[in-house]
C-alpha cells in the first residue's frame, strides 16, 4: 500500500496538480483535515488535474477531491475511466440537506376528523350491536324455548362465580387501607366515630362499583374480546353463520345479559368485604367496637347508595360486556389485531366506566346523603 503523494508542477505559467498513490479512506484516516486544506489551496488556483497515477480511489478519496473542488468539475481534468465512473458516482450524491416540508399549521384539524370519524364508526357499530341485541331480546322473549340458558349459565359462572374471590380480596384490602389512612386524620380532629360515615359512603357508593368495573374489564371484558377474536381468525363465527345460528342471539347476547346480571351482584359482594375490612382496621387502629360500627352503618349510609351502587353495576356491566363484545368482532385474522383490540377493549372499557361513573356523581348528587 503505498501513501498519497501530491505534486504541483508550474510549467510556462501553467500549473498542473499530479495525484498519485492510493487515496482511500485507510491511507487518509488522520490526516483528512490536512489533505482537505491543502487541496483547496490548490484548487484556488485553478490547475489542471493528472488523476491517472492514482494506484487506488475510492468513495472517500473521491468525495474528497469533489468536495474540494468546490462540487464542481475542474476545467482540465485527465483521469483514467474508472476513476472518472467513481468521481460520477460522488457528485451524483446529494450532499444538500433535504429541506423540510412546510408546516402545516392545519394539520391538527386533519387529524381532529379523521378521530371524529373513527369515533362515529365505533358508535355507529355499536347502536347498531345494541339494536341486533334488542332485536334478539324480543325474539326470546316470543320463543322462550329458544334462549340460550346454557350459554347464559356459563357466562355467569365466569364472570361472576369466578370473579368472587378476587373482587373480594381487593374489597376487603382497599377497606383496610382507606379505613388506616381516614383514622389518622380523623383522630386529629377528634372525629374517630365519623370513619363508619366515610367507609359506607365512600365504598358502597363509589369505590366497590368503579373497583369491580376495573377488575372486571381487565379479567372478564379481555376474555370476551379474546374468545370471540380467536373465533374470527379461525373463522368458527363465520361456520355459524354457515349453519344458520345467529352469532349474536347464541355467542353474543349471553355474554351481554350475563355480565349485566353478575356485575351488580359483585357490587354488593366487594361492598361487603370493603366495609368488612374497615371495620377491622378501625378496630385495630380506633378501638371502635364491630357492635357499635355495624348499629350505625344503616343510620349514616341510607339505603339509596346501595341502589345507586347496583345501578351503576348494572350499566358498567352492559357497556363493559358491549365493549368487548364490538372490539372482539373487529378482530382480523392475524395474530397483532387480536392482541391489539384485546388491550384495546380493556382500556376502552375502563375508561368508559369512569366516565359513567361521572354521570353518575352529577345526576345523583342530591341522594343518599343522610
Amino acid at each position: 500500500m503505498t501513501g498519497i503523494i501530491i505534486e504541483l508542477i508550474e510549467r510556462d505559467g501553467t500549473a498542473q496538480v499530479l495525484l498519485s498513490g492510493d487515496w482511500t479512506l485507510a491511507t487518509m484516516s488522520g490526516s483528512i483535515a490536512e489533505l482537505e486544506r491543502r487541496l483547496r489551496q490548490l484548487a484556488a488556483r485553478d490547475p489542471a488535474w493528472e488523476l491517472r497515477s492514482i494506484v487506488r480511489l475510492d468513495s472517500a478519496g473521491g468525495t474528497l477531491l469533489w468536495r474540494c473542488w468546490g462540487r464542481r468539475w475542474p476545467a482540465s481534468l485527465t483521469a483514467s475511466e474508472a476513476h472518472r465512473l467513481l468521481l460520477e458516482r460522488c457528485a451524483a450524491v446529494r450532499s444538500e440537506p433535504e429541506v423540510p416540508p412546510p408546516i402545516d399549521r392545519l394539520a391538527w384539524l386533519g387529524a381532529l376528523g379523521r378521530l371524529s370519524l373513527v369515533a362515529a364508526s365505533h358508535l355507529g357499530e355499536i347502536v347498531a350491536l345494541i339494536g341486533q341485541l334488542i332485536l334478539d331480546l324480543a325474539h326470546l322473549c316470543r320463543h322462550p324455548r329458544e334462549i340460550p340458558w346454557r350459554e347464559f349459565s356459563a357466562n355467569l359462572y365466569k364472570s361472576g362465580a369466578q370473579a368472587l374471590p378476587v373482587t373480594a380480596l381487593i374489597g376487603f384490602l382497599i377497606g383496610i387501607v382507606l379505613s388506616y389512612l381516614s383514622a389518622l386524620q380523623l383522630k386529629t380532629f377528634g372525629a374517630d366515630v365519623f370513619i363508619v360515615n366515610l367507609l359506607g359512603i365512600s365504598i358502597v357508593r363509589e369505590l366497590g362499583p368503579v373497583l369491580v368495573a376495573v377488575l372486571v374489564a381487565g379479567r372478564s371484558g379481555s376474555a370476551m374480546t379474546a374468545q370471540i377474536g380467536v373465533m374470527r381468525v379461525t373463522e368458527e363465527i363465520d361456520a355459524l353463520a354457515t349453519m344458520g345460528v345467529s352469532r349474536s342471539q347464541r355467542l353474543l347476547l349471553p355474554k351481554v345479559l350475563a355480565l349485566a346480571v353478575a356485575m351488580p351482584l359483585l357490587v354488593i359482594w366487594c361492598s361487603a368485604a370493603g366495609i368488612l375490612g374497615g371495620m377491622v382496621a378501625a378496630k385495630l387502629q380506633m378501638g371502635l367496637s364491630y357492635g357499635f360500627f355495624i348499629d350505625a352503618l344503616p343510620r349514616v349510609v341510607p339505603v339509596a347508595n346501595v341502589w345507586i351502587g347496583l345501578s351503576k353495576g348494572l350499566v358498567f356491566g352492559f357497556l363493559i360486556a358491549l365493549i368487548a363484545c364490538h372490539c372482539g368482532l373487529r378482530v382480523r385474522p392475524n395474530t397483532e389485531s387480536l392482541s391489539a383490540l384485546t388491550t384495546s377493549s380493556v382500556v376502552s372499557s375502563i375508561t368508559v366506566a369512569i366516565l359513567v361513573d361521572a354521570v353518575f356523581a352529577v345526576l345523583t348528587r342530591n341522594l343518599g346523603l343522610p
